[in-house]
């Protein structure tokens, strides 16, 4: 099973946590990129956040629009990524899908950059 799978989207107030989780295909895709995805007015898919592991090390990039209210991490044991979401904004709402990047080939913020995607989960916020 190569294909993600996202979970923990719901609803909560404006201000609030989720954390989003992300069952990863574990094995030789282990060490592979991951980042999470929304929709956005405009575009088919706005990057939110990856993570990446390069050299024996851990690298995490993010939106703007997410920078220090978000924050991805990754439990190799349980090959798992996290999406933690900290104070919440109406215009978080969205579908949030899961990415794994096997050719990796655009950067880390480029839809491009990845291969298998999730069917997303949802996360409401309400003002």
């Amino acid at each position: 099973q190569v294909q993600p799978v996202e979970s923990g989207g719901g609803l909560v107030q404006a201000g609030g946590s989720l954390r989003l989780s992300c069952a990863a295909p574990g094995g030789s895709f282990s060490r592979y990129p991951m980042a999470w995805f929304r929709p956005a007015p405009g575009k088919e898919r706005e990057f939110v956040a990856a993570i990446t592991w390069t050299g024996g090390s851990t690298s995490t990039y993010y939106a703007d629009s997410v920078k220090g209210r978000f924050t991805i991490s990754r439990d190799y044991a349980k090959n798992t990524v996290y999406l933690q979401m900290s104070s919440l904004k109406p215009e978080d709402t969205a579908v949030y899908y899961c990415a794994l990047g096997l050719t990796y080939s655009a950067g880390a913020g480029n839809s491009r950059s990845y291969d298998y995607w999730g069917q997303g989960t949802q996360v409401t916020v309400s003002s």
